[in-house]
C-alpha cells in the first residue's frame, strides 16, 4: 500500500469527526471525538512508510466502523436528552 498523502489524513480526520457528531448520545459522541483526537496525535511522529500506511488503513477501518455504529445508536437512542445536551 502506497503512504498516503497529507491531504488523505486529513480528510479521514475530518471524516471521522464528522461520524463522531452522527452520534445521538453526548458521552459516545465526546468518547468517539477524544479517541479520535488521541490517536492522531499519537501518529504524529510515525516516520515510516509502512507505519503510517497501517495506521491510515486503520483509522478507514475505524471509520467504517464508526458510520456502522451510529447508525445503530441512532435507532436505539434514549428518547430524553443528556443534561450535557440540554441547552438553556
Amino acid at each position: 500500500m502506497a503512504t498516503p498523502s497529507r491531504s488523505e489524513i486529513l480528510t479521514l480526520f475530518r471524516s471521522l469527526l464528522r461520524s463522531a457528531r452522527q452520534f445521538p448520545d453526548y458521552n459516545i459522541r465526546e468518547y468517539t471525538k477524544r479517541r479520535t483526537i488521541d490517536a492522531f496525535r499519537h501518529n504524529k511522529t510515525l516516520s515510516e512508510p509502512s507505519s503510517i500506511a497501517a495506521a491510515f488503513s486503520d483509522g478507514q477501518s475505524q471509520l467504517q466502523v464508526a458510520k456502522r455504529q451510529a447508525v445503530v445508536y441512532s435507532l436505539y437512542a434514549p428518547k430524553i436528552k443528556s443534561i450535557m445536551d440540554i441547552k438553556h
